[in-house]
């Protein structure tokens, strides 16, 4: 492993795109270490707001805002990946911008992404790239049925529909706008699982062990830490996700969300630049946070260790279930996350409840 880089010293000051509770828990991991964070977006009263030494409010491609926001900070991370690419290209031209544009530009385009892991011999779904209604007959002639998803911008199960036929894949496929899209082969997988890998600029790289997500109504619901897998397929699962991190030049954080098959395979279903829901467990359950790590990677830090002290199961709070803090905060060895949001709404994460148990229990 290489030395790491000369880190910034403690009182610099991180900007965050986004100001999500993903950005949130970033702020609070950040200032343990020393550091300050400003918050770059165009809503009032953001989580990551409520946390941090400045907000800049404005719309992401203000170019005075850009200006105010890089003369303010020392390097730039985002908190989620459906933000335009052109204002995080400008910004990378005043401060150094981490995981970097071209790294943003894959992850925020299925097709990209399935693209760049055929290129590097990682396996994923079989999949076409439709960009008219014209390619919709040969695409389901090779894949039916399958998952029709926008190219960008769906998460949490929007802008994706099961389609049988072309009828419907070409209503999906209006109804989506028209807009780039990507055909997927369903796959008949045993579980779904994540990998968080961290890389800095040295090129060392750092990952969790896999875990198992469960989710509800395309939104996860839980996450089961260490996952209830075969250890060849949660070593499979680590190399995949250390090869994609090195492979895209990475600095920072990527999630990375797999299908185990029946048969035991391991397939890419989707990436993440940044810290990701399933690795909320490691606040609580780890040395090393998912968010202290993506701090010490940007900052030149040397990675922390992503060893895990406990074994953990993460629960969702999402619209009313945050109902229950009262009894979450009096219930004995449960980890309490709430994110200041205030209307929860139906499909809205509000929060999140960790439980560990002893590791390998």
């Amino acid at each position: 492993m290489s030395a790491p880089a000369t880190p910034l010293p403690p009182g610099s000051t991180i900007g965050i795109l986004g100001g999500g509770q993903l950005g949130r828990m970033t702020a609070l991991a950040a200032a343990r270490l020393g550091y300050r964070c400003a918050i770059f977006c165009p809503e009032a009263d953001a989580p990551a707001s409520q946390v941090s030494a400045l907000t800049i409010r404005a719309a992401y491609d203000d170019a005075d805002a850009q200006r105010r926001f890089a003369d303010s900070v020392d390097v730039i991370t985002y908190e989620f990946e459906n933000i335009p690419l052109a204002p995080v290209e400008a910004l990378a031209r005043l401060k150094p911008v981490r995981p970097s544009p071209s790294v943003l530009a894959i992850c925020q385009d299925r097709i990209q992404e399935k693209q760049a892991m055929a290129r590097a011999g990682i396996g994923t779904a079989r999949f076409a790239a439709i960009e008219s209604a014209t390619e919709i007959p040969a695409a389901l002639a090779t894949i039916a049925p399958g998952i029709l998803k926008t190219a960008r911008m769906g998460y949490d199960g929007k802008g994706q529909a099961r389609v049988a036929s072309a009828a419907d894949a070409a209503a999906a496929f209006t109804r989506f706008g028209s807009v780039p899209c990507i055909l997927e082969a369903i796959v008949d997988f045993a579980c779904e699982i994540s990998v968080i890998a961290a890389r800095d600029a040295s090129g060392n790289v750092a990952a969790y062990v896999p875990v198992e997500n469960r989710h509800v109504h395309h939104i996860l619901d839980e996450t089961i830490a260490p996952a209830a897998i075969d250890p060849a397929v949660a070593a499979e699962a680590g190399r995949i996700a250390r090869r994609i991190v090195t492979e895209l030049d990475a600095i920072g954080l990527i999630a990375v969300e797999m299908f185990v098959t029946q048969s035991g395979d391991v397939l890419v279903n989707e990436l993440a630049p940044r810290p990701h829901n399933s690795g909320h467990w490691t606040i609580d359950a780890c040395a090393t946070s998912q968010f202290e790590q993506l701090v010490r990677a940007i900052v030149g830090l040397p990675l922390g260790s992503p060893e895990r002290h406990s074994d953990a199961r993460m629960k969702n709070l999402i619209g009313a279930e945050v109902e229950a803090w009262p009894s979450l905060v009096a219930e004995p060895g449960a980890c309490l996350h709430l994110y200041g949001k205030g209307e929860a709404r139906p499909g809205r994460k509000m929060g999140h409840v960790t439980r560990l148990t002893p590791r390998g229990s």
